[in-house]
Formats: structure tokens, sequence, C-alpha cells
């Protein structure tokens, strides 16, 4: 009887250092790059301030997860998909880079979700945009935490819709995100009982949009919509102004972020209709986290910058929670999570890596309505993060249909 205990406990101690063993940290470190745009056109709404969002949350967790220390790089991709591809190819494999973050532009962030699901290692996406990530290019090492083009035209296009504002004319970013942003845009018009009734497509980092512009105007349209971001959207609503379009026809910028409407000013960006997954002033945690970011990015956190601590948080958690940052059982048990913090409550990650969680409709406030430098959005209406998404079965995600 004694020899048996004495087999049981040998049996449980060897099961128990096992376990050990292959719960660990690899390489003795978790390691995050933070890819994103450091000097172009998104690089407000992302570059510095992804990089600090990251940093923060890490130095907020203690630096450390499981014993191990958390290390943060980061590189730009200068919005070409050979160049970011390089980069996280050499981040994988020489680099030891555990998971990237961030990412924004739609062609550079599809190609590094594909290359993440070879290297089998982590990608959170909080700056692309292309609902794609989640559909037809979705991958079980992806998540898509931010926002993506199917909700920014599904909360602001029905709302204008159904106020009557029902033919419509797309200015579009001519790459992948632009491209995502007008087909889920003009499908919920579509659906919504409007019209579409053209569209032009411009160059990446475009300064001139007169001959772009005056096609939208003589279109007669009741909405222009721009399909694009960052710079191209602060230059697009700059000469639409300059054109008189806001006297005879609703701007919509399906993208716009806090940074874009602080550099517009009141004057031009009053009254625009925005879709948004994050605002400073929303409530006392929000502003909490919001007056420490500006302490040291120098203006208020943009969704995506807010999301990306957001993601930080919840990875770096998940590991603590299983004990090793190996992939796929990082991926599960994020997707096993509830997302409880200042950007969202109750988020989940549901099977083809898109974060469900609310999304509100901001109006831009006119001039005399502001109290202050930051005071910008007036809240329309919340939606919960159900109505807001495209539903799992839509957006043809392979692994959906083997769930």
């Amino acid at each position: 009887m004694r020899s048996f205990a004495a087999a049981l406990a040998a049996g449980l101690a060897f099961a128990a250092s096992s376990g050990a063993a292959n719960a660990q940290i690899s390489d003795d470190v978790v390691k995050i790059g933070v890819l994103t745009d450091m000097s172009s056109l998104y690089a407000d709404a992302t570059g510095k301030g992804s990089l600090v969002a990251v940093e923060m949350a890490v130095a907020d967790y203690g630096g450390k997860v499981k014993g191990k220390p958390v290390e943060v790089v980061s590189a730009d991709h200068q919005n070409k998909p050979d160049v970011g591809v390089n980069i996280a190819r050499n981040w994988y494999d020489n680099e030891k880079v555990d998971a990237i973050f961030d990412v924004p532009t739609s062609s550079v962030a599809l190609p590094i979700s594909a290359l993440t699901r070879e290297k089998n290692k982590i990608n959170i996406n909080s700056g692309g945009g292309s609902s794609d990530i989640t559909g037809v290019a979705c991958s079980p090492n992806t998540v898509h935490w931010t926002y993506d083009t199917y909700a920014l035209s599904n909360v602001a296009g029905k709302a204008m819709v159904k106020r009557g504002e029902d033919t419509w004319f797309f200015i579009t970013a001519d790459y992948a995100f632009g491209a995502a942003l007008e087909r889920d845009a003009a499908n919920v018009v579509k659906e919504s009982g409007g019209k579409v009734l053209g569209d032009v497509r411009h160059p990446l980092n475009s300064s001139d949009f007169s001959s772009f512009l005056l096609q939208a105007q003589a279109s007669k349209a009741k909405v222009v919509a721009f399909a694009n971001a960052g710079g191209d959207t602060i230059n697009a609503l700059k000469q639409a102004s300059e054109f008189g379009l806001k006297d005879n026809q609703k701007l919509i910028a399906l993208l716009l972020e806090i940074t874009d409407v602080h550099s517009l000013g009141l004057k031009d960006a009053q009254g625009l209709i925005m879709t948004d997954a994050f605002y400073w002033d929303r409530d006392d945690e929000s502003r909490a986290f919001s007056k420490r970011f500006m302490d040291k990015v120098g203006h208020m956190p943009t969704m995506i910058q807010a999301g990306l601590y957001s993601a930080t948080m919840h990875y770096l958690k998940a590991i603590e929670a299983i004990g090793t940052d190996e992939a796929p059982k990082v991926m599960a048990q994020m997707r096993a999570m509830p997302v409880n913090d200042f950007f969202t409550k109750n988020g989940k990650i549901r099977i083809d890596g898109r974060m469900v969680h609310d999304m509100y409709l901001w109006e831009v406030k006119k001039p005399e309505e502001s109290k202050g430098e930051w005071d910008l959005y007036k809240l329309l209406a919340t939606v919960p993060g159900d109505e807001a998404f495209r539903p799992l079965d839509k957006g043809g995600c392979p692994l959906v249909k083997t769930n």
C-alpha cells in the first residue's frame, strides 16, 4: 500500500512538473511590437500615441507577467505593405517578438495578419479598418479590437438615411481600407432605402481634392461621404468647406478621429456626424486615462490609441491566467475572458477575431457649444456592439463554418 502511495505521489509530482514546464514564457520575456505609422497621414491617430498607449498599459501592469519582463519595440511601416511585412518577418524570425499590435493601413494590416498566422504568433489590430480582417481574411491568430469599416458605416449611415439624407456620393481613398469602407457604407445606404449616385477614387496621401469635390458637387447627392482617413480626410473637408459644399450637401467623414476634428477646428468641422468607439469625456474612467495620456503625448487619445491600452491589458491578463505566451492558448484565453475597462464594458472576442463592444454616434459641436479646446463632441446615440458590428455569419470567415 505504501509503495502505491509513493508511486502515486511521484506520478502527481511528475505531472505537476510537466505542466509547469509546458506553461512557460518563451525566451523568458514577453515581447510586443508596435507596428504603426510614425511619419505620414495617420501618425496623429496612431504613431507615437499608439506606442505610448501600449507602454502605459505595460507600466500599469507592473512591467512583468508571471515574473517575466514585458518589452515593447516599435517601427514605422510607412504605409507600405512590403516594408511592414519585412519588419514583421524580422521581428518574428530574429527579434523574438510574440505579438504585433496596431497596424493602421489595411493594405499593410491584411498581409501582417496572414504572416502572423503563418508564424503562429499573435496580431492585435487597432489601427487597420477593413472589415475583411474578420471576414474573408479572418485568422485564428488575429483580433480586430477597436473598429472596422462595417461598424463605421452601419452606425452613421443608417442614422443619416433614416433622417432623409438618402442619396450619396463617395470620395474614396484608392486602397484596401477605402474600398472596404465605401463597399460597407454603400451596402448600408441601399439596405436602408437610399441610393448611391456615384463615386470617385483618390490616391493615398492626396493634397488636392478639387476635381473630386467638383464631381461630388455636380452629382447633387444629398450626402458627400468621405471614405478615407487621417490627413486625407482633413484636407478633403477643408477644401470641401472652401468649395461651399456644405451650403447644399451634408458631409460625412466615415472615419474621423478626435485629432482630425481638433486639426480642422470647430468652424469647419461643426455638424459632422461620425461613428467612434471612444471619447475622452465619456465618464470618469475615460477622463482619468485621457488626462494621463495627454500629459505624455500632448493631445487626447484617439479610439485607436485608447483601444491599444485596452488590448495590451487584456493580452497580459490572458498570459497571466494561463502561465504561457503560447499563441493558441493565449488567443483561447482572450476569447474566454470578457473585456471590462475604461474602453468598454462586457466586450467579447468572437471566433472570427472581432472584439465586439458598444459604438457611439457623435456630432461635432458648434464653436459656441464648446467649453474647451478638446470639448468637441456631443453624443447622439449609443449602439450596442451586437447591433453595430457585422453579424458573425455574414462576413464569410472560414473559421465560423468550422467552429
